[in-house]
């Protein structure tokens, strides 16, 4: 930001906000963003936003994506628009056309795109009545529908929030030099001043279909991705972390290293663990359990299938429906002739772990010196997702959550949060993540979408604040992302390459208590409530399987690896010294083997280093005579004639302390 941008500036009453300097994008008037061009007085807070900033870079992508849209319909006018909004890294826009987009299509599109930055035509608002939106929107059914949804947009479609609200209607116009408008549409704002704001930090990456308003029921639309950045270096920046992500791509790793697939006969978003892909899987899942006992968690069972009563009364059935498998109608009867006698019963494959972890608190009365209850479970569940939101183990229909619910009085609610993000931080580093940030999601301002009284949500969000703010890791705080019965702490972080993962959240939870009528006896005597903590450390242990193999490319810690040590002779003659050597690491719990196929050694060593095996022992004449080893690393150096005693012994001490192993200096 230029030094001549004060922080906080007041205006004139009758004068525009204007700024000399390209980095100023939009202004921040009262606490909203509001377009640069916008009259204010002496009384009004005004906080310029810049290009660079989070806010100014969504407005910039918001910007980009309206002009992807006024290029699309220059080119094809026939086309509908759908909804076009800033996402993470940059944007999208649907259209409705009667053919799909080719790759020339796109070409020719962003050809047209840089002629419109380059005329900088202005994006102008206007108030307009629904009405007068209709009329001049007339030819756009889609824009039609979302002023019929006016004030839902939550419910409306993924992204109408950048079009309609709950107040006032808003139509932006693209303005040429001569004040002539040439494009228009729906939309919130704000804006760039002009499309040459835009610059040349964009580009357009990819075209995907995606169903109008999310719903298979719908028109199937052409979704085009792009991405704009402040400056054309920050858009180079970002290709190479794309192209650093591509390689890092856990579902092209999982085949090279032979961990996982999706087989077609057993269907789309349902994986199968392959040997190597399950000794990793069985080592996260084993530190998880040890590490939870030791926490005072205690570890439970619970099928796969339920009842349709029990997520009537959990409000699955309600509020989630349309994200579960059909039901399967069990233990009904007929007759000869077929006709049914006896009504069966409607069961449900789960989609969560909490209503059964209830019913298992609810089992018998439970006392306040029972609490708090610590319930974990690796329980799988199942969840219809749409095929196109499928990918690889990050988005799956069937998974497994490292699952925990904790039964908790309300004085306990604060120390047990404490206690809870304490260990999924200490959980996190044992796996080589380390970067972390909060998010709390606090209530909506409106009553209507919260359930409770304000002494709870008072004292549940001020004992999350607390519990977050003693963490000293950044906090960011998010009004009006609250589940609609209690607040919640999500914890992020951020991978090799610097992306950022949602992991592990705790919810705060009243509301399944109060639905399943649960108590404990408190030390009055009295019957109370608890509150309930629904807290995932992993998330899903296929999804946090996914971010750990691209966080190391494949590369695991040693304590990780399928193949932990390898031994390599420099010929078959030695052979049997290394199996030596490698059966006393087997009988210490290692993952070792010895190559004895017919491939030369250095063909030997490649394969294995391909394959990420973080130690190979190389053993020849020299070594054999010394009772020695050389070790070989992922990166190509070795440690030579190293005593078999400290070999051994600075194996096991890299599998104990989780120590990450690809070069030399890095086993000490």
């Amino acid at each position: 930001m230029s030094d001549v941008v004060p922080t906080v500036v007041e205006y004139p009453a009758d004068g525009f906000a204007l700024f000399p300097d390209r980095s100023v994008v939009a202004l921040r008037v009262n606490g909203e963003l509001k377009d640069l061009a916008t009259v204010v007085t002496a009384a009004d807070s005004v906080e310029p936003v810049t290009i660079d900033s989070a806010d100014g870079l969504a407005i910039l992508r918001h910007s980009t994506a309206h002009v992807l849209a006024q290029a699309v319909q220059r080119i094809k006018p026939q086309t509908n628009l759908g909804i076009g909004p800033p996402i993470t890294d940059g944007f999208y826009y649907d259209f409705g056309t009667d053919a799909p987009f080719t790759p020339d299509d796109v070409k020719a599109i962003k050809k047209e795109m840089e002629r419109i930055v380059r005329e900088g035509q202005r994006f102008v608002r206007r108030v307009v009545s629904d009405d007068e939106a209709r009329a001049e929107l007339a030819d756009e059914p889609f824009k039609l529908e979302l002023i019929g949804l006016k004030g839902g947009t939550k419910e409306a479609a993924e992204g109408a929030s950048v079009e309609v609200g709950a107040g006032e209607l808003t139509i932006y116009d693209n303005v040429d030099r001569d004040g002539e408008t040439v494009w228009k549409d729906l939309c919130r704002g704000p804006h760039v001043p002009n499309t040459r704001t835009i610059g040349n930090g964009w580009d357009l990456q990819r075209i995907a279909g995606a169903y109008w308003r999310g719903s298979e029921k719908n028109p199937q639309l052409q979704r085009i991705y792009g991405t704009a950045w402040a400056t054309k270096d920050e858009l180079r920046a970002y290709q190479q972390r794309l192209e650093e992500a591509a390689k890092r791509d856990h579902r092209k790793l999982g085949k090279e290293l032979d961990l996982f697939s999706f087989p077609d006969e057993i269907g789309s978003g349902l994986s199968v663990w392959h040997p190597k892909g399950g000794i990793v899987r069985g080592e996260m899942e084993q530190h998880a359990r040890r590490r939870h006992v030791a926490a005072g968690y205690t570890y439970v069972y619970t099928p796969h299938i339920s009842k349709e009563d029990l997520f009537l009364t959990s409000n699955h059935l309600v509020t989630y429906r349309d994200g579960m498998f059909p039901p399967i109608t069990m233990d009904e009867e007929r007759d000869a002739e077929g006709t049914i006698t006896k009504a069966g019963q409607e069961y449900y494959l789960k989609p969560m772990n909490c209503p059964m972890h209830i019913l298992i608190y609810k089992e018998r009365g439970r006392s306040y010196r029972d609490l708090p209850m610590r319930l974990a479970e690796n329980g799988t569940v199942y969840r219809n997702e749409l095929s196109g939101a499928l990918h690889g183990l990050t988005r799956v229909r069937g998974f497994t959550q490292d699952d925990s619910h904790l039964f908790v009085t309300p004085e306990q609610l604060e120390s047990e949060a404490t206690k809870v993000l304490e260990f999924v931080i200490s959980m996190l580093r044992d796996f080589g993540l380390d970067d972390f940030e909060l998010e709390l999601s606090m209530r909506d301002d409106e009553k209507s979408k919260w359930i409770g009284s304000d002494e709870f949500w008072e004292y549940s969000t001020n004992a999350l604040r607390n519990v977050a703010v003693a963490s000293g890791l950044k906090l960011t705080e998010v009004p009006g992302e609250a589940a609609f019965y209690g607040p919640k702490i999500d914890l992020k972080t951020r991978d090799a390459i610097g992306r950022t993962w949602q992991l592990s959240t705790v919810q705060v939870d009243p509301n399944l208590p109060e639905r399943f009528e649960l108590e404990y006896t408190g030390s009055d005597g009295e019957r109370h409530r608890p509150i309930m903590i629904h807290r995932a450390l992993f998330g899903s242990i296929e999804r946090f399987f996914a971010i750990l193999l691209e966080h190391y490319a494949g590369a695991f810690p040693v304590w990780l690896s399928p193949v932990q040590v390898v031994g390599i002779p420099v010929a078959e003659e030695y052979a049997p010294y290394l199996d030596e050597i490698v059966g006393r690491l087997r009988e210490a719990g290692v993952r070792a083997e010895v190559d004895h196929s017919d491939d030369r050694m250095q063909k030997k060593i490649r394969t294995h280093t391909t394959q990420k095996v973080p130690l190979q022992l190389i053993a020849g004449e020299q070594d054999r005579a010394a009772g020695t080893v050389s070790f070989r690393f992922r990166d190509g150096s070795q440690t030579n004639g190293v005593p078999v005693d400290d070999a051994i012994a600075l194996v096991l001490r890299a599998i104990a302390q989780h120590t990450l192993v690809d070069t030399a200096d890095q086993l000490v």
